[in-house]
């Protein structure tokens, strides 16, 4: 019996278009397929998998093959590949577009490769920076304009906004705690 080698992948997955950057730092096993990777994704940014997803690497597409509204002869399965298929040497990166009509374009980028470690848990998210944008927001301009109606309470927009995110929203903050809990969680499932 051939014993697979692991590593621990460090990538860093940082939202495209926004100042100041949300991004996130992560360790993951490089073995986890695309479409688990897209799961952990959802949980570290803040996402609530509430719209379709694809991958974006070396000229190819992959997504879920089980989405007939968005078939496409060129998409390849994304529960047929692993991370490490896509990501091989530091530096390599590939996009993750989440939400077609908001369109969130991350670049995750793999910073370092770690031989796997037993005792480090992974999926795990390391590092942090500002609070994801609220779902179906409107992209990168409806969240600059949300947050905007959110800074001043005489904006027409700031109490729908308000009630819309539960009373508050904000853009500084991650719970890094609340986010390693829940990968946990998954990965138990």
């Amino acid at each position: 019996m051939v014993t697979e080698l692991k590593n621990i992948y460090q990538l860093k997955v940082t939202l495209q278009g926004l100042q100041p950057p949300i991004w996130r730092r992560i360790l993951v096993d490089d073995s986890v397929s695309l479409d688990k990777f897209h799961i952990i994704l959802q949980i570290v940014m803040g996402w609530t998998n509430s719209h379709l997803h694809q991958f974006v690497a070396n000229g190819k597409l992959y997504g879920m093959m089980e989405t007939d509204a968005f078939f496409d002869d060129e998409m390849e399965d994304e529960k047929k590949f692993r991370l490490r298929d896509i990501l091989k040497k530091e530096k390599d990166s590939l996009i993750y577009e989440y939400d077609f009509g908001d369109s969130w374009i991350h670049e995750v980028m793999l910073e370092k490769i770690m031989p796997y470690d037993p005792d480090v848990a992974v999926p795990m998210c390391i590092e942090a920076e500002r609070a994801c944008p609220p779902e179906d927001v409107g992209g990168v301009w409806g969240y600059f304009d949300f947050l905007e109606a959110m800074k001043d309470p005489s904006h027409p927009s700031h109490e729908s906004y308000k009630e819309w995110v539960d009373g508050s929203f904000d853009p500084s903050e991650y719970e890094m705690d609340v986010v390693n809990k829940l990968l946990r969680e998954y990965c138990s499932s």
